[in-house]
């Protein structure tokens, strides 16, 4: 069998981006390399013990060891819909406008599947996650990518969207805070999304993974919070990113009853629902004493300062985000790309940063810097970049 035999929706997916860094990491390894990698998204700092014993309490009692609920337990939905009311001041009906997903990225991946035929467009915006694009493609659609520039604060312009495209789009993809940038949104321009989704009659999709990874004082809203939104749209939410994880597999979507029916179908003959041990600790997760995610933002909050700080003082220019553990800035002169930037980076200093083309064409020129690694591996990160003078 050759690559010749493969469906052209697997042709069409580009190479997965965090699964490329992978294989490069390994192969420096393997060269005995002391690799330092800030390239993927995936917190260092551990799963909040009070979970993890909740986990293995759940996981020794036989009900939790059959097949779990489609949608998720209700249970759950309920923990999910009390938090979006506490935190967001969102009313959301736990039977019907909650599911229960294995993260968030299992629901965007396959919502596409529900609402898009073949040649249909979606929205996209570019440079972003890359499972946006790729759960358009494996559903057959087409995107069309809505650029984040710099000078537009890294939010898509809706005025410029080409007219005839936003009547036939079935679905918009949009996340604040964001995933590379580490840009924020608020809600007058939610406002604008609400207002072109229902003059144009798409459905929102709104990745909302990064709302309580925030510094500064400042407090991500949801998009469902604006007026109207809960008619033509939903929202991903996930604990990977609030409570270290990532590993666990288990998020949420909330919003509009209709349009979550759609996934709920795609879904129950796809997989057979969370198991419901890792639900349960979901559940202790809410309960978490929030001086643990404070103590986690602090720390992730040093780390920002330390490598922007750092960055800085040797010439590169880079900004302090309100939201994420990233950094977004461009590369330094005289590199022409980020993939050439990011390898001579990695064969000289073995630090690893992720270059924007990875998240599309307009994240040229730019790279991702993720703090997901302890201060003292920050520091020697620097200072081999010192050392190598890059």
């Amino acid at each position: 069998m050759t690559s010749n035999s493969y469906a052209d929706r697997i042709v069409e997916i580009p190479p997965y981006l965090f699964a490329e860094v992978d294989k490069e990491i390994e192969r420096k390894k393997a060269q005995g390399t002391d690799v330092i990698s800030l390239g993927i998204g995936d917190p260092d700092l551990p799963t909040p013990g009070n979970i993890v014993e909740k986990l293995c309490e759940a996981a020794r009692d036989p009900i939790n060891q059959k097949y779990p609920s489609y949608r998720g337990m209700l249970e759950f939905r309920t923990a999910v819909a009390l938090w979006y009311k506490r935190r967001f001041s969102v009313s959301l009906n736990p039977e019907g406008e909650v599911i229960t997903l294995m993260g968030s990225k299992d629901g965007i991946v396959h919502l596409p599947l529900a609402f898009v035929n073949p040649g249909d467009q979606v929205l996209v915006p570019d440079p972003a996650y890359p499972v946006y694009k790729i759960g358009t493609i494996l559903a057959g659609g087409k995107p069309a990518m809505m650029p984040l520039l710099e000078e537009n604060g890294f939010k898509p312009d809706l005025t410029k969207i080409d007219k005839k495209t936003a009547k036939k789009a079935k679905l918009m993809f949009l996340n604040y805070p964001n995933n590379p940038t580490a840009e924020v949104a608020g809600k007058e321009f939610f406002k604008e999304v609400v207002d072109f989704a229902e003059e144009n009659q798409v459905i929102v999709c709104h990745d909302n993974a990064y709302s309580e990874v925030t510094f500064d004082g400042y407090n991500a809203p949801s998009f469902l919070e604006i007026k109207n939104a809960k008619d033509i749209g939903i929202e991903f939410h996930s604990l990977s990113k609030t409570y270290s994880m990532t590993g666990w597999r288990l998020g949420w979507v909330v919003g509009n009853e209709e349009i979550l029916n759609g996934l709920g179908k795609v879904k129950e003959n796809v997989d057979s629902g969370v198991f419901q041990a890792v639900q349960w600790a979901g559940i202790e997760a809410f309960k978490t004493p929030q001086d643990i995610v404070k103590r986690n933002m602090k720390t992730l909050a040093e780390r920002r300062d330390l490598m922007a700080d750092s960055l800085n003082d040797l010439g590169w220019d880079v900004k302090k985000p309100i939201a994420t553990f990233y950094l977004w800035f461009k590369i330094p002169e005289p590199y022409k790309s980020s993939i050439e930037f990011s390898k001579e980076l990695l064969d000289k200093t073995g630090v690893v940063l992720t270059p924007g083309i990875g998240f599309g064409t307009y994240g040229e020129g730019y790279v991702r810097c993720s703090l997901t690694q302890p201060k003292e591996r920050l520091e020697e990160a620097v200072e081999r970049i010192e050392r190598a003078m890059i």
